[in-house]
C-alpha cells in the first residue's frame, strides 16, 4: 500500500505552522491549482495534462500487462492439469495391461501344465475328457480376451495423448475374464478327480 507523501508533507508544513504561530493553510479544491493565489497558466494545465494522460497510460500498460500473465497463469494451469490427467490415464491403462498379461501368463500355464493331463487322460472315461476339453476351451477362451483386451487398452491411451475425452473408466476390459479362468481351472480339476 502507497503511502500518500503529498498529504504527510501537508501535515507536517501545517504541524510548523501552528508551531510557528502562523494560522494554518486551509485548503480547497481550486486551491489545489492555484500557485501563490494566482490561477496557472495554460502551460502548467497542459503539463498537467500531459502527467494525467502519462499516469493513465503507464496504468493501462499495468493492466494489460497483468492481464496478459493471469492469462499465461491460466494456460500453465490447464496445461498442468492436463498433463496429470495424462499420467494418471497412463498408469492406470499400464495396470490394467499388467493385469490382463497376468491373466494371459496364468492360463498360459495352466494350459501347459495340463498337457500332462492329456497324456493321462489317455484311459481316463468320457465325462473326464470332456471336462477336461471345456477347461482347455475356457482357458484358451481366457488367453485370446486377453489379449483382445490388452489391444483395446493399449488403442484407448493412443486416443487419449490426441485429445480429451477418455476416462480412466474407459481403460477397464476383460472384466469377466477371472471368471472365465477360474471356470476353466475348476473343471480341470473335477477331470482330474474324476478319471
Amino acid at each position: 500500500m502507497a503511502l500518500p507523501w503529498l498529504g504527510l508533507l501537508d501535515v507536517a508544513l501545517d504541524i510548523t505552522n501552528l508551531a510557528l504561530g502562523r494560522a494554518p493553510r486551509r485548503r480547497t479544491a481550486d486551491s489545489a491549482l492555484t500557485v501563490d493565489g494566482r490561477t496557472p497558466a495554460p502551460l502548467d494545465a497542459q503539463l498537467a495534462g500531459v502527467v494525467v494522460a502519462a499516469l493513465k497510460e503507464a496504468f493501462d500498460r499495468d493492466a494489460s500487462r497483468l492481464e496478459r500473465e493471469r492469462e499465461q497463469v491460466e494456460r500453465e494451469r490447464a496445461q498442468a492439469e492436463r498433463t496429470l490427467r495424462l499420467e494418471l490415464l497412463r498408469q492406470a491403462g499400464e495396470r490394467e495391461i499388467g493385469r490382463l498379461r497376468l491373466l494371459a501368463g496364468v492360463a498360459f500355464g495352466s494350459l501347459g501344465g495340463t498337457l500332462v493331463l492329456l497324456v493321462r487322460a489317455s484311459g481316463a472315461s468320457v465325462g473326464a475328457r470332456v471336462l477336461l476339453a471345456g477347461g482347455w476351451l475356457f482357458l484358451l477362451a481366457t488367453l485370446a480376451l486377453s489379449f483382445a483386451a490388452q489391444s483395446r487398452v493399449s488403442q484407448v491411451m493412443a486416443r487419449a495423448t490426441e485429445g480429451p475425452g477418455v476416462a480412466p473408466e474407459d481403460l477397464a476390459a476383460g472384466g469377466g475374464l477371472p471368471w472365465l479362468m477360474a471356470i476353466g481351472l475348476v473343471a480341470i480339476v473335477v477331470a482330474c478327480l474324476v478319471k
